[in-house]
Order: C-alpha cells, then sequence, then structure tokens
C-alpha cells in the first residue's frame, strides 16, 4: 500500500509540516514523524485532496482524523522517547498511533467502534506498523493488564479527568488529555509518585467526545 504514497504526497506533507512548525512545534523528532506518516491513507478516498490541510476530517462512526497540528501539539507534550510504552485511548483512524510509532514507542491502542477498530486494524497491519497493537474497549477503563504505562494519550474530549487512567500510569509518567465538553483545554498531567500528580495546561482545542462502553 506504501507505492500510494507518491512524490506529490511527500511534497504536500512537507509543506504541511512547515505549517505546523509555523504553529509553534519546535520538536524536531515530532515533526519528522508526521513527515513520514502517509496521511491520506489514513483518509477515505473522498477527501484524499484535503488530506495535507491543517484540519480534521470525518473518518466515520462519527469520528474524525485529527487536525495534524492538535496531533503535533499533544505528541510534542508527551515527550515520546524510543521504548516508551504508550496506551492510547482512541484509535480512530489510527494516525495518532502511526506517529507515536515513528517515533519509536510501543503503542497500545483502545478503540471503543467496533467497525473502526476492524477497519484501522487492517490498514495499520497493511502499513507495517507492528509497533501498534490494538484492542477493542472502553477507553475510560484502559488497559489495567498492559499497566503501567509511561505515557497515556488520549485523543478525545473527556468532561473530566479519567482518574483509572491516572492510576495506570507508571510514576513520573505523562498523560495527554483534552478536558471539557465543547472546547477541550490540553491538560497534561505528571505522576509524581503512588498519590501525587502535577498538573498543566497548554490551551484551547476541539476533540470530539470521549464515550464509555464499546459499540458495536
Amino acid at each position: 500500500m506504501m507505492s500510494n504514497d507518491s512524490f506529490r504526497h511527500k511534497g504536500l506533507r512537507n509543506r504541511l509540516v512547515q505549517e505546523v512548525r509555523r504553529k509553534g512545534i519546535t520538536d524536531e523528532r515530532v515533526l519528522d514523524a508526521i513527515g513520514r506518516v502517509p496521511r491520506h491513507l489514513f483518509m477515505d478516498s473522498s477527501f484524499v485532496k484535503l488530506a495535507y490541510k491543517d484540519q480534521a476530517f470525518p473518518i466515520g462512526q462519527g469520528q474524525t482524523i485529527s487536525q495534524p497540528y492538535a496531533v503535533a501539539v499533544q505528541t510534542e507534550l508527551l515527550q515520546v522517547q524510543p521504548g516508551d510504552q504508550v496506551l492510547e485511548v482512541g484509535t480512530g483512524s489510527g494516525y495518532q498511533a502511526a506517529v507515536l510509532a515513528e517515533m519509536g514507542a510501543d503503542v497500545f491502542s483502545v478503540e471503543r467502534q467496533k467497525r473502526l477498530y476492524e477497519k484501522t486494524s487492517r490498514l495499520l497491519s497493511s502499513l507495517k506498523y507492528k509497533k501498534v497493537r490494538l484492542f477493542l474497549g472502553d477507553g475510560y477503563e484502559g488497559l489495567p493488564a498492559f499497566a503501567p504505562f509511561d505515557k497515556i494519550l488520549v485523543t478525545a474530549g473527556a468532561e473530566e479527568m479519567p482518574s483509572s487512567l491516572l492510576v495506570q500510569l507508571k510514576p513520573g509518567g505523562l498523560m495527554v488529555v483534552p478536558l471539557g465538553k465543547s472546547d477541550q483545554t490540553m491538560t497534561r498531567v505528571k505522576r509524581i509518585n503512588e498519590d501525587d500528580f502535577e498538573q498543566e495546561t497548554f490551551g484551547q482545542f476541539a476533540f470530539v467526545p470521549m464515550l464509555k462502553g464499546i459499540a458495536k
């Protein structure tokens, strides 16, 4: 399938990387990862011409592929290092998981929409993203069987801090989550020790809502 990634697509990706850089992303590893992931392959063919615009787009099941700048912000805040075990809540199209994998993370990604989970599983497998493991499940519950994680990334808007995910962080670990009902505040939490956490905020974003349960 990577044969569908042409020089034209790579040129458009380079332009996207420069746009994201102009908006304030400074981590070169994040920019390089965005420059390597063929975003057009994660979108419906009817949107391919728009794949390298810095916008979110529908991917079915009421979900979207996130705006590349938002992906870059979350990834930069997460401070991903090669070999990090990262829990991603909300697989969606798989685009964010691919960016994390390009940075050397071992990704454990949970999706609640069964159809999206099946579609994205096939796509990531075809693209040979072997460092991404997908799970059908309730993101609010995380993956306690694989915890603790070095990092946790929530790619949907949570109305309140998901405490069940916080306890799946290693001491010293980071979680990035958009918090709020409509516009969300990008929030980063650091686990200091067993009982203590530090919290920082990084501006307003708009994500689809984080929902409970599994949608068949």
